[in-house]
């Protein structure tokens, strides 16, 4: 697969033009029955940001248009959630603030995907290193590990009393974030983190053994053996700085296997694995000291999720869950191409392409409203969110509402074109997009020329749909450059910053509503679509009567 996509590649560089076959679908084709798998779960920051009304009023915005079921965030038992209190040496548990967080998200309907972390300080190791501005406490300490049991144990009965057993039943319990990361989210080794798996496991079956764990919530895939060993190696294999096709190499998810083995052999439950299929790799060349960035492929994440299911359907663990808790286009939260269209068109190819392959794909993030780094300097600095700190909708959002929009059987696939029925009402809705075949190489990266993006080749679609109810209405909805692209209509205003109250409203009504048109089906119950799709746009096709 990757040789065809590659050969694409080099006869779309030679200037060859692919003329589209027309498509023509019957509405009353036999479908296909596919899961909305981009709507399960989305990520946010902190979980102390889910605490503002910016963020809350976002969060119920996405779920009413991209239909999101849970959301994921870090830092559940940070200190400023105030979950350990320590006095004469006694722990105290203080649910007050989870509890507000989690009371106003099942209101919005959306469920805690719960991310076990980061250490209170009176349970992490003492000196313990820090990440983050508002430094999360990522040192363990061995001798306290029955204290996090405790923690975890008291907070899951705590979950189960205030809101019953059936509901958190339907909840996930995922054990860290990128503990693989020694020089970023967890400052111990393999085998640390395995037994901290172990004891919240036992923490949370304890409560219930129904109850759905996993993890090991592992960074992106990679290509040597950098977390082979018990903390990851910065002296080893320049494999992927000397290929010299980094999309040539294979590629395998950090921590996977051992993981599996260590549950196996020590008979804990396992109930999903998780880990962030980013399409990019960060390593660092011993020889010169620093690090590089590499984007690859554009089917790279499906690559990555089909290595995962064979993994664990040859594992003790044949039927677990595939939760990847984590994706973007990149895991830069001041990458400039979050703000631009590109991503758009990447995030419907690669999910429309993982269609049964995993029951999550989680975009990281839904909202600007997010610190890592600190608050942006701008209203547009490259960061994750589908939505920016003053509420204005990305490219990125529009891709997750659109998809949402999709019915819940396929009646035709290809690389451009998705069609959809709805089985209850029998509405069909259908998604063009057009990824350029010459950028297939590697994943639009964070770019200040966006012109090498505006300059990809546009393709023509050609679609008919047949046997429909004649006089049947459609309603096409167009994102591209100069329709819901609000980075390029905030630069045509001068780039205000910040802009002012009025300014921010016009702004809402531009990247909020797309070029619209209505299609109208014949006599004959036909309706026929000629146009260009041109480069990342999106057009969805829904039927309204």
């Amino acid at each position: 697969m990757k040789n065809i996509v590659l050969l694409l590649l080099v006869l779309a560089q030679a200037g060859m033009t692919w003329a589209q076959k027309p498509v023509t679908v019957s509405a009353k084709s036999k479908g296909e029955k596919f899961e909305h798998f981009w709507s399960k779960s989305v990520g946010a920051g902190r979980a102390n940001e889910g605490l503002r009304a910016g963020w809350l009023e976002q969060l119920e915005m996405v779920q009413q248009n991209c239909g999101f079921e849970y959301v994921r965030f870090h830092g559940i038992f940070h200190d400023d959630m105030f979950p350990v209190f320590e006095k004469d040496g006694k722990i105290t548990y203080n649910w007050q603030y989870i509890d507000d967080l989690f009371d106003r998200m099942l209101d919005l309907n959306v469920r805690p995907f719960v991310e076990l972390a980061f250490f209170p300080t009176p349970l992490a190791a003492e000196n313990s290193k820090t990440q983050f501005w508002w430094k999360a406490n990522i040192t363990p300490d061995e001798s306290k590990y029955d204290e996090w049991h405790n923690l975890v144990q008291a907070f899951t009965q705590h979950c189960v009393d205030r809101y019953g057993i059936d509901e958190v039943l339907t909840w996930y319990f995922e054990v860290w974030n990128e503990p693989n990361l020694y020089y970023g989210f967890f400052d111990g080794t393999k085998s640390q983190y395995f037994e901290l798996y172990r004891q919240s496991v036992l923490a949370v079956r304890s409560v219930d053994e129904r109850l759905k764990v996993g993890g090991p919530s592992s960074s992106n895939f990679v290509a040597d053996g950098r977390y082979d060993g018990e903390v990851e190696s910065r002296d080893g294999d320049l494999i992927t700085f000397t290929a010299d096709n980094i999309n040539d190499l294979e590629w395998k998810g950090s921590w996977i296997e051992d993981f599996l083995a260590f549950c196996e052999e020590e008979k804990l439950p396992m109930d999903f694995i998780s880990t962030h299929p980013y399409p990019t790799d960060y390593p660092f060349n011993p020889t010169t000291g620093k690090g590089k960035d590499f984007s690859r492929y554009v089917n790279s994440t499906k690559d990555d999720i089909e290595w995962l299911n064979e993994v664990i359907k040859k594992s003790a663990y044949p039927d677990a869950e595939i939760h990847l808790t984590e994706w973007n286009t990149s895991p830069n939260s001041r990458d400039a191409m979050h703000d631009f269209l590109p991503p758009a068109a990447y995030i419907t190819k690669v999910n429309l392409d993982c269609i049964g392959l995993t029951n999550s794909l989680a975009f990281w993030t839904f909202t600007d409203i997010f610190e890592e780094k600190g608050g942006g300097e701008s209203i547009f600095h490259g960061g994750f969110g589908m939505i920016n700190y003053q509420g204005l909708v990305k490219p990125s959002y529009h891709a997750y509402r659109m998809l949402h929009q999709l019915g819940d059987e396929q009646l035709y696939k290809n690389d451009y074109l998705f069609v959809s029925r709805d089985s209850g009402d029998g509405r069909i809705v259908s998604l063009a997009y057009n990824y350029p075949e010459d950028h297939y190489k590697a994943v639009p990266s964070s770019i200040r020329k966006i012109d090498k993006y505006e300059n990809g080749k546009s393709r023509q679609l050609k679609f008919k749909l047949t046997d429909l109810k004649p006089g049947a209405q459609f309603k096409l909805e167009v994102l591209d450059w100069e329709s819901g692209n609000i980075y390029n209509y905030w630069e045509s205003m001068g780039k205000p910053e910040p802009p002012t109250r009025e300014q921010i409203k016009v702004m809402k009504q531009y990247a909020e509503n797309l070029k619209t048109e209505l299609v109208t089906a014949d006599k004959k119950g036909n309706i026929e679509i000629d146009r260009e799709l041109t480069p990342w746009s999106l057009v969805l096709i829904e039927q309204i009567d």
